[in-house]
């Protein structure tokens, strides 16, 4: 696996971001192309990217357990319908073995730095561990990777014990201590009646109230899993109905907000029957459409809230005096600890202000104006660089992996289209191509209930714009990404290098002698074509079979 460049320097076909379903998507399905030569750079000790970070207590995904995994492995053995943390982190360690995977992943290589060398035609990319170079760069860092702390006065005073819950400190005991936990989204829903039991007093610090749903979480029964076991179609109709079910909502959420009235009323009915506080009920009533923030799944957080021992702070946290707590209204709480359930850089991801592009500047300053990329993927100024869940690929009512599996049908094809064009090559987004296709992702988003809904929200950037969200179904976003569309893209090819006046004579000398035959780095695998580098032959090429629980081959919906 892998070779050394013209300088010496070690080089692969392609370099992947991140470990976590993104990335370990991207490398099962280069397996699939029969590539191989490839390596996964992960900045932490282990594989699973936010479902190895967010261990806090009651961590669990708010996607159906059978929807919220890939159709190419399809788990039979999901403990619960909505499973929590360590399910579905096993789970990612279990796709890394099965489709052998390890010997590609570089744990403990962060990505400090990548710069486009336009000369060579690659991509220059610094890590902790070394440096590399790469063909073609995958960034699956994820908009949920690096949490984002508020700016608060007299927090590095405060004498107790702080933390986001991204970092979740296991190591300190939450048991007897007066805390706070700041923010109301979807980490604090499951945050909140966690850690209510266990801590002598609980302080919610809530700037807005969410829309809450109950969420219907039960045990998969033993039976349920030896049919899913034993009959496949029986786990592929249960994923093509709980699909089917979300694509019929979305047109609620992108065409006609008016209509989530009725779901306005199920979440007040929902909230009734656990808060029976009058008072209590007007501070968790949110003022928005419903689903102008992403609308939370839960049947623990309104009884948690009703217990004597939590209390609810409605107004954002203003400042901290000591172990003080006072709030935006100028209530004051004394406390232990403080926890921060205050979400992500999402739409500012630090990631791009490590990627130089062909022109010296930085994605941070490409997108200073706000997230734009051709269908998801490619940005201009970045050739051959994707990112998998990029700009205006979020969900508000379904499972990310659908939109991770689309990216990757785009990334096959992409490599495809390369290999096609034979010898060194790279493509870059047009300009024109990336805007077109953001000004119709823009002029989509303005019905929706996420910019008419009257919420201030992580889907918007600083401008105000929603460059974080989908505004159509996952069906719409396969068939937009199926293929790769040249006509959006500029060939980038080698630029001939000048000669020095003392080598004229031999470089002419050497114009003019017969050359062997120079093999091409790109080529497609197939007649008529050389192999791309590091590529399996197609007799060889990986396979899906695999570990326990695991089936053979595409199925399902994604």
């Amino acid at each position: 696996m892998g070779g050394k460049d013209e300088r010496g320097r070690e080089h692969v076909r392609v370099a992947v971001i991140g470990s976590g379903f993104g990335g370990l998507g991207a490398a099962v399905r280069l397996r699939r192309e029969g590539i191989t030569d490839f390596v996964v750079l992960e900045r932490a000790d282990s594989v699973g990217g936010t479902w190895r970070d967010n261990s806090y207590p009651g961590c669990a995904c708010d996607v159906p357990s059978h929807l919220y995994s890939f159709s190419f492995a399809p788990n039979p053995d999901w403990p619960r319908t909505f499973s929590g943390q360590p399910a579905i982190r096993s789970y990612l360690e279990h796709v890394a073995d099965t489709f052998g995977l390890r010997r590609h992943i570089r744990l403990n290589s962060e990505v400090r730095m990548m710069r486009w060398d336009a000369d060579e035609l690659c991509w220059e990319i610094e890590t902790s561990a070394g440096h590399l170079t790469a063909d073609v760069v995958v960034s699956a860092t994820g908009p949920l990777s690096d949490p984002k702390m508020p700016e608060v006065p007299g927090l590095a005073e405060f004498p107790g014990k702080v933390f986001h819950s991204a970092r979740w400190d296991h190591d300190y005991d939450l048991r007897g201590k007066r805390v706070a936990m700041i923010g109301t989204g979807a980490s604090a829903i499951q945050i909140v009646p966690a850690i209510a039991p266990e801590v002598e007093r609980l302080t919610l610090f809530q700037r807005t109230p969410p829309w809450v749903m109950p969420r219907t979480d039960r045990a998969i029964t033993a039976v349920e899993r030896w049919l899913h076991r034993q009959l496949p179609f029986t786990r592929a109709a249960r994923r093509g109905l709980l699909w089917g079910i979300r694509e019929l909502q979305v047109s609620a959420f992108t065409k006609r907000p008016n209509q989530l009235g009725l779901i306005e009323s199920l979440a007040k009915a929902n909230m009734a029957r656990s808060i029976k506080d009058p008072a209590l009920r007007a501070k968790l009533t949110p003022s928005y459409r419903i689903g102008c923030k992403r609308i939370l799944l839960s049947s623990e957080y309104y009884p948690a809230l009703a217990r004597p021992d939590v209390d609810l702070v409605a107004s954002g946290l203003k400042e901290i005096r000591g172990s003080v707590l006072v709030a935006a209204d100028g209530t004051e709480t004394e406390v232990d600890a403080i926890i921060f359930g205050t979400g992500f850089h999402v739409t500012d991801m630090p990631i791009a202000d490590r990627v130089v592009g062909a022109d010296g500047q930085t994605l941070a300053d490409a997108w200073k104006d706000g997230m734009q990329a051709l269908r998801g993927a490619t940005a201009a100024g970045f050739p051959n660089w994707m990112t998998i869940i990029g700009p205006n690929t979020g969900l508000g009512n379904s499972s990310m992996i659908l939109m991770i599996e689309s990216q990757l049908n785009y990334m096959a094809d992409y490599l495809r289209q390369l290999g096609m064009l034979g010898g060194k090559v790279a493509l870059g987004a047009r300009p024109s191509a990336v805007n077109r296709w953001n000004r119709q992702v823009q002029a989509r988003m303005e019905r929706t209930v996420w910019n008419t809904g009257g919420c201030t929200s992580w889907y918007l950037d600083a401008q105000g714009r929603n460059t974080t969200v989908w505004p159509g179904t996952t069906g719409e976003f396969r068939r937009e990404t199926r293929s790769v569309d040249l006509a959006e893209y500029e060939v980038v090819r080698v630029r001939e290098r000048e000669q020095v006046p003392a080598a004229a004579a031999a470089a002419v000398e050497a114009a003019a002698a017969p050359k062997p035959p120079r093999r091409s780095r790109g080529g497609a695998v197939g007649a008529g074509a050389a192999p791309l580098p590091g590529t399996l032959p197609p007799d060889a090429r990986a396979s899906n079979a695999g570990g326990a629980g695991f089936a053979d081959g595409a199925e399902g919906v994604a």
